[in-house]
């Protein structure tokens, strides 16, 4: 199972539970996911995180080119999939304008088109003002989950003194 993070993830990791100052196991155990081909991100997620001009931004600079993907033709290939979807359902226009200039639709493109499972910290909601990435991944048949979900299945575990 490989797992697509969405720009949440980051940045209330960052802001709330594993601050990059006093956990940085959280940051490392990203790293050694992605390096083993088992979790990334996307390129217009990395450009959100870099909008924030914080060490969150630093950190993310710091990182390789594999753990935010580049849209490539492959996934582009999506995008009419995910616009049709969203179209389809009853969301006001300018949430649908917005839906598709963000990266969340980049986001679903690149889950469908290499079976990742999207990590968000959205919950579905039945408002047509906002499209929530749940809601588009449980119309697409994708698979979505919080991050704790993905650190519990994955066993991830950040222990002080080795024990």
């Amino acid at each position: 199972m490989t797992y697509l993070l969405d720009a949440n993830v980051f940045i209330q990791a960052k802001n709330l539970h594993y601050g990059l100052d006093f956990c940085p196991a959280f940051w490392n155990w990203l790293v050694e996911k992605n390096a083993a081909g088992q979790l990334f991100s996307i390129d217009k997620v990395a450009d959100e995180i870099a909008a924030g001009a914080d060490e969150l931004t630093d950190w993310m600079r710091q990182q390789n080119d594999g753990l935010f993907r580049k849209t490539d033709p492959q996934i582009a290939a999506q995008f009419g999939k995910v616009s049709t979807w969203v179209m389809g359902q009853s969301y006001e226009p300018a949430a649908i304008h917005t839906f598709l200039q963000v990266a969340d639709f980049y986001l679903i493109a690149h889950a469908l088109a290499e079976g990742h499972v999207v990590v968000t910290h959205e919950v579905p909601a039945n408002s047509t003002k906002r499209i929530k990435i749940p809601n588009v991944c449980a119309g697409l048949s994708l698979r979505f989950m919080t991050p704790y979900e993905m650190l519990r299945r994955e066993r991830a575990r950040f222990v002080l003194g080795g024990v």
